[in-house]
C-alpha cells in the first residue's frame, strides 16, 4: 500500500494521523481510498467536480504529479505520496 503523508493543517480530518496507508494503483485511487476512510478531508482536497483542487500539490516521491501523469500517475506499495496545500504569504 502506498503511504500518503498528511500535512499538519489536514490532520484534524484524519484523527491526527500523519500518514495513511492507501490502496490503489494510481494517485487518484490512493486519494479516493484516503477520502473513503476520512470523508471530511475530501472537500479540502477535491473540488466540486472531484478533481484535485488547483492550490493542492501532490508529489510522488520528489516529483510533482503535474510533471508526471497527473492523477493517473502509477503508485506501488513502496510509493510515498505527499499532499502539499498552498501557503498564503503576506507583503514585504
Amino acid at each position: 500500500m502506498a503511504k500518503i503523508i498528511i500535512p499538519t493543517p489536514l490532520r484534524k480530518f484524519t484523527q491526527n494521523q500523519s500518514t495513511f496507508e492507501a490502496a490503489g494503483g494510481t494517485v487518484k485511487e490512493a486519494v479516493a481510498d484516503l477520502i473513503k476512510s476520512h470523508s471530511d478531508i475530501g472537500k479540502h482536497i477535491l473540488d466540486d467536480e472531484n478533481n484535485i483542487r488547483s492550490f493542492i500539490r501532490i508529489y510522488v516521491g520528489e516529483d510533482d504529479i503535474n510533471s508526471l501523469q497527473k492523477e493517473e500517475t502509477a503508485v506501488a506499495d513502496d510509493t510515498v505520496i505527499s499532499i502539499v496545500p498552498a501557503i498564503a504569504g503576506g507583503s514585504f
